[in-house]
Order: structure tokens, then sequence, then C-alpha cells
């Protein structure tokens, strides 16, 4: 199979955007290797209910792959806690929503910040690449992971305006990652603002029990589940986006 190409990150879709709208504002924090695109139609749906969003590129992303090998997990925590906190400042509520290894950073926010509701899209608790564990040891052998090209006949189609991310990633910031998982993991009992999971049944890249592991882990009152049946990991580029957008803006409307 082939590789995914490079991507243009000059192109709107990637760039940060603000989207004003009431005192109930939403931080979207994107995924391992991706941008910012691949929250953006999430972002425009939640304005449309009146929430004010944020989405920015984490660092390292959306600019050449090399950078991300210069950024660790302190970049990635440090860079969602400025962006949350600067939104604090200036709107009443702050939840946060986030894809991947952005969901981590979820409920990393949510388990030390004052977040009002935390909603967890592909979050892996582990993942299903039996490399990403052994990440350290492996990076001198195998510098590089590529990610594998689009099926023509999938759920995402190869010229989708928003599937802009890096085609692969230095192996050595997969172990950035890993220490992301454990810290979140280890600490999910510190969650107790309302919660919603996303997760699809067909998600090949993280471990199936992830979203069963935070559901169990986290002290919330409020929490619940919302289960995909076809969607890929990346499960906000495609139709069911509508389906988050409107379970998200229902726990959200809920917490308040």
């Amino acid at each position: 199979m082939s590789r995914r190409p490079w991507v243009d990150f000059a192109k709107p879709e990637c760039q940060p955007f603000l989207l004003e709208g009431g005192d109930h504002a939403v931080l979207l924090i994107h995924g391992f290797t991706g941008s910012i695109a691949h929250l953006r139609s999430l972002g425009d749906r939640l304005h449309q209910q009146g929430y004010t969003v944020r989405g920015f590129n984490l660092p390292g992303h959306a600019t050449q792959m090399k950078d991300m090998g210069k950024c660790t997990w302190q970049d990635w925590l440090q860079a969602a806690k400025e962006e949350f906190v600067a939104l604090k400042d200036q709107y009443a509520r702050v939840s946060v929503a986030g894809l991947s290894m952005g969901g981590v950073l979820t409920l990393l926010l949510a388990e030390q910040m004052d977040v009002t509701a935390a909603i967890p899209i592909s979050a892996p608790m582990a993942v299903q690449n039996k490399l990403m564990p052994f990440a350290r040891y492996a990076a001198p052998f195998v510098p590089t992971v590529w990610w594998h090209g689009r099926p023509k006949d999938g759920p995402v189609k190869p010229d989708n305006p928003y599937d802009l991310g890096y085609p692969g990633f230095p192996t050595k910031s997969a172990a950035e990652l890993n220490k992301l998982i454990g810290m979140a993991r280890r600490n999910l009992h510190a969650v107790t603002c309302p919660l919603l999971v996303v997760q699809s049944h067909t998600d090949k890249t993280i471990a199936p029990e992830s979203a069963d592991t935070i559901l169990a882990g986290v002290t919330s009152d409020k929490k619940g589940v919302l289960w995909l049946e076809n969607a890929p990991h990346v499960c906000t580029i495609t139709g069911d986006v509508e389906r988050i957008a409107a379970a998200a803006g229902e726990v959200l409307r809920a917490s308040v």
C-alpha cells in the first residue's frame, strides 16, 4: 500500500482559528501528526450551536515532519494548557474536545485544570501498533514510521480537504505520546467534570478497550460514550462529524 502524500499546510483549513460565540468556549486539540484541519468541521458545527470555538496547531505540527521530532510531551501539554488558560481569562466556561493524542491531552487538562466538560475522541489508552510501546528503543533502527495511504473505497476519500497531516512521524516522537498516555491513564480518577467519550468500533489505531478504560477510571457523575459503527480513527473528517457535534452539544449544554 502507498504512503500518504505530503500536504500543503498553508491551506486555510490548517490555520488556527477563533470563532466568536457565547460565553462558553470550547478548545479543540488535534492529534499526533495531524493538524487543526481534522477538527475544523466539528468546530464550525459547535460554533453554529452558539459556542465560542478555538482551534490551534500543537508544537511541531502543521510545519515540517522533522519539527515534530524536536518536541516533547511537555511541549504539547504546555501548549494545550496555555491555550486553555487564555480562554479561561476571557470566558466564564471552557470545555475541551480533542482527537486521538488531543483526546489524551483533553483528559490531562480535565485532570489538572478547571474544565467545564471534556470530550475525548478516539483517545488511546493503548495502541494497536506493536512498535509503539518500544518506540524509544526502535528509533535508532527505524527512524521514521509512515502512514498507509487512504483506500479509495474507504470512509475518508483521498481528496478529503480536511485530511491534512503528516504522512508519518519520527519514531522517537511515539515515545513522547506513550508518556502522555501513561500519565492520563494513571490519573483518570482526577476527572470529575461531565465527560463524553467518542470512539469507533472500527478504529484500527487505538486499543478497542480505550473508551471502557476511560469510563471506568473517571469519577465524573455525568459520563457517557458515543459509539460510531464504521468510522476510521480520524472520525471527525467523515460524515459522522454530524453525530459527534450533536452529542457534544448535548453534553456541553448539560454541563452548565
